[in-house]
């Protein structure tokens, strides 16, 4: 049950995040990303104390092969956020859902590209239909939906090198946003020196964004290691519901006749990827 409910609590943080997102809607989205580096290192670093495990950081700092390896998800994981934070502020929550929405059959592909794995008949399926309901948009739009499209990419990525990485979860968390302090501590003085920062005029926002960034994020990672593959893989869908909910809803971003065609043709795919997944486990 506690996997189950650190995993629930992430997943419910994350869906209420563009509400958070959007009060910084006037920041330019690399601050936002520089702060929620700078804010996530005391709260990732605090629970570490407690639970008596900082040095795993140590040695993870001291070992080439692992810190190499915690620069690839660090530069993965802020590309993700600085689109996620870009396309809240500019009005594409809607294609930050789909980005979110299409993860985890681009995490199947993956697995079948880059590691050999055998792809199912019902998931071939499954990506087939995505691949199709990116077509619908893109040719709705003229143009592919680089957001959503960005945010599969980095994440996708970033779970893949994820798994590389010797070290736990909450260790690996704040390995990465220590790796990313120095050119974000960099950017908040350059803006500083040259009068363009925000803090001083948003100083609790962005302070805040640490502990928006880090809880989930560590109740994502704790949970995931308590829970099946299969229950975690069902779970991953409530956060783009409800930023989808949330972007229609609370933000009035148009649903439009596209995305009318290509979202049931996404939440068709990820049925026919769960039953596999499913079956798979039976």
């Amino acid at each position: 049950m506690a996997g189950f409910g650190f995993a629930l609590g992430s997943y419910l943080l994350w869906g209420f995040l563009p509400l958070y997102m959007k009060l910084l809607s006037h920041v330019p989205a690399a601050e936002v990303v520089a702060h929620r580096v700078i804010w996530s290192i005391p709260v990732a670093g605090l629970v570490l104390i407690v639970m008596r495990r900082t040095g795993d950081i140590r040695t993870a700092l001291t070992t080439p092969r692992m810190l190499a390896m915690g620069c690839v998800t660090a530069a993965l994981i802020s590309v993700n956020w600085g689109i996620y934070v870009w396309s809240i502020a500019s009005g594409n929550a809607l294609e930050a859902a789909l980005g979110y929405y299409i993860n985890p059959l681009f995490s199947v592909f993956l697995g079948f590209v880059l590691l050999g794995e055998r792809l199912r008949p019902l998931q071939w399926v499954a990506i087939g239909l995505a691949f199709a309901a990116v077509l619908v948009l893109t040719f709705d739009a003229g143009r592919l939906p680089w957001a959503a499209l960005g945010l599969t990419l980095s994440w996708g990525f970033y779970a893949f090198f994820k798994k590389w990485l010797a070290i736990g979860p909450n260790q690996g968390f704040l390995l990465e946003v220590l790796i990313l302090a120095i050119p974000a501590l960099g950017y908040w003085v350059y803006l500083g020196g040259t009068g363009a920062s925000h803090f001083g005029s948003d100083t609790w926002l962005l302070l805040g964004c640490g502990v928006v960034t880090a809880i989930p994020l560590m109740l994502y990672a704790n949970g995931a290691k308590r829970l099946r593959l299969s229950t975690i893989g069902i779970m991953q869908y409530i956060a783009p519901t409800m930023i989808m909910l949330v972007a229609v809803f609370i933000f009035g971003e148009p649903f439009g006749q596209a995305r009318a065609i290509a979202f049931p043709m996404i939440w068709g795919a990820l049925i026919l990827y769960s039953i596999s997944m499913w079956r798979g486990r039976a």
